[in-house]
């Protein structure tokens, strides 16, 4: 017998499965705090957590965000995501690149209300942001049963090794001093 290996997760033999791999509970409650200090969680629903996903092209999250919480500037290199907003209000937005000029981009945002749904196309760089004074909850579909996530400050400047200064202080104008300061941010979390 062959292992089938789709989507970076191995197919289980359709004799094995059960009524389990296609359950999940727990969505009720927020997930687990980000380890940041931006005011967030989110309570995922993929292929890792429910195998029967695997080969099915879709999954969830529910985000908690705090007063003012942020889920930073991110990719889903892998997935649409649809946002659907539960509770309070959320300031979403993504950019797209100018087809014209690699230099400039075009900001397309929304605040968004309990019951307003807000759809990123995939890889576009992306925020959501609470702007009120309670809590804010939303669920994200995604088309991909394993959507991945790519947040863009802890990949350049908490990567490991270090990108070189040179390459962070040429490429976003900014002093040494800076590129120091924003690695010191985002290289000690977890």
């Amino acid at each position: 017998m062959h292992n089938l290996f789709v989507n970076g997760r191995f197919c289980k033999d359709p004799k094995l499965a059960n009524a389990d791999d296609f359950y999940a509970s727990g969505f009720n409650v927020s997930g687990m705090p980000t380890p940041t200090n931006l005011g967030f969680s989110v309570n995922a629903l993929n292929v890792n957590r429910m195998p029967g996903l695997n080969t099915l092209g879709i999954s969830m999250a529910r985000a908690d965000l705090e007063p003012f919480g942020l889920i930073s500037p991110h990719i889903h290199p892998r997935a649409t995501e649809l946002i659907l907003v539960l509770e309070g209000t959320i300031y979403v937005g993504f950019v797209v690149p100018d087809t014209r000029n690699p230099f400039k981009s075009r900001l397309f945002d929304k605040i968004l209300h309990p019951g307003d749904a807000f759809v990123i196309p995939q890889s576009m760089v992306h925020i959501q942001y609470n702007l009120g004074t309670t809590n804010a909850t939303h669920l994200s579909s995604f088309n991909s049963q394993n959507p991945g996530v790519h947040v863009i400050s802890y990949q350049l400047f908490g990567s490991n090794p270090p990108i070189l200064d040179d390459v962070l202080v040429k490429g976003f104008q900014l002093d040494k001093k800076v590129v120091d300061h924003l690695r010191a941010q985002f290289s000690s979390k977890s």
